[in-house]
């Protein structure tokens, strides 16, 4: 399997791989680093003030969470996948609304955010992240308090997972749940390493993530059923095995 998550969040797809009988390849585009400058406090606060308030992952959760206790806000939650909900309810969130699609698309249909014209609505991100919400609360008439409560360093690949994708001469499959982090990958990796992972299946976590492996010139791409390391493992295991 090769990861796509962010440096030092590779555990859970490499314990999903080992219980397959696989290896990985950690290939982090980036690292996640808390904000907590005084005007990302001022927009978290602005955000947590809406009467509902989406959260667009575990790592949003963290690091708004170091800045005010969660427990004590009186709003709406709602969580893109059940891994974000887990966070909340770690922080002291009893209630959270969440998708049984898990992406964008799938918190873009909860109940909770369909009447929002005139109504205000929290959002705790990154910069780049989950993009297609806010223009989408937006055009339902919401405003959008966004909060970008954590941001994604650019890191070059490391030589070493560079070398073991040059050299890989067993069948792999890309875990796929971040269009952004596929484009920063191809973008920065030398180009034989980038045929190498076009050789690769693609794992993709959603029907959007789908069409982009194929944009981006994968040629064998399977659907997993969502996110989580299991899925998107069993989603490769099962294409791979015999029929």
């Amino acid at each position: 399997m090769i990861s796509l998550r962010p440096r030092g969040e590779h555990a859970g797809l490499r314990a999903a791989a080992a219980r397959a009988g696989a290896g990985l390849i950690a290939l982090s585009p980036w690292r996640l680093v808390d904000r907590t400058d005084a005007a990302t406090l001022a927009a978290l606060d602005a955000a947590l003030a809406a009467p509902c308030v989406v959260v667009t992952s575990p790592t949003a959760v963290r690091a708004a969470a170091v800045m005010r206790p969660l427990r004590d806000v009186q709003t709406r939650w709602c969580a893109v996948g059940t891994g974000t909900a887990a966070a909340l309810r770690r922080a002291g969130v009893r209630a959270v609304d969440v998708p049984g699609r898990m992406d964008s698309e799938g918190v873009l249909a909860l109940s909770a955010l369909q009447d929002v014209a005139g109504c205000t609505v929290g959002l705790l991100t990154a910069p780049g992240g989950r993009d297609a919400i806010a223009p989408a609360l937006a055009a339902r008439g919401a405003q959008v308090q966004r909060a970008d409560v954590y941001a994604r360093e650019v890191l070059a690949p490391a030589p070493s997972a560079v070398a073991a994708l040059e050299r890989i001469d067993a069948p792999c499959a890309l875990a796929l749940s971040s269009g952004e982090a596929l484009r920063q990958v191809l973008a920065a990796l030398p180009p034989a390493a980038v045929r190498e992972l076009r050789c690769a299946q693609a794992v993709a976590a959603s029907d959007r993530l789908t069409a982009l492996a194929r944009t981006l010139g994968f040629r064998d791409v399977v659907r997993a059923a969502g996110p989580r390391p299991g899925q998107l493992v069993s989603a490769a295991t099962v294409a791979r095995a015999p029929r």
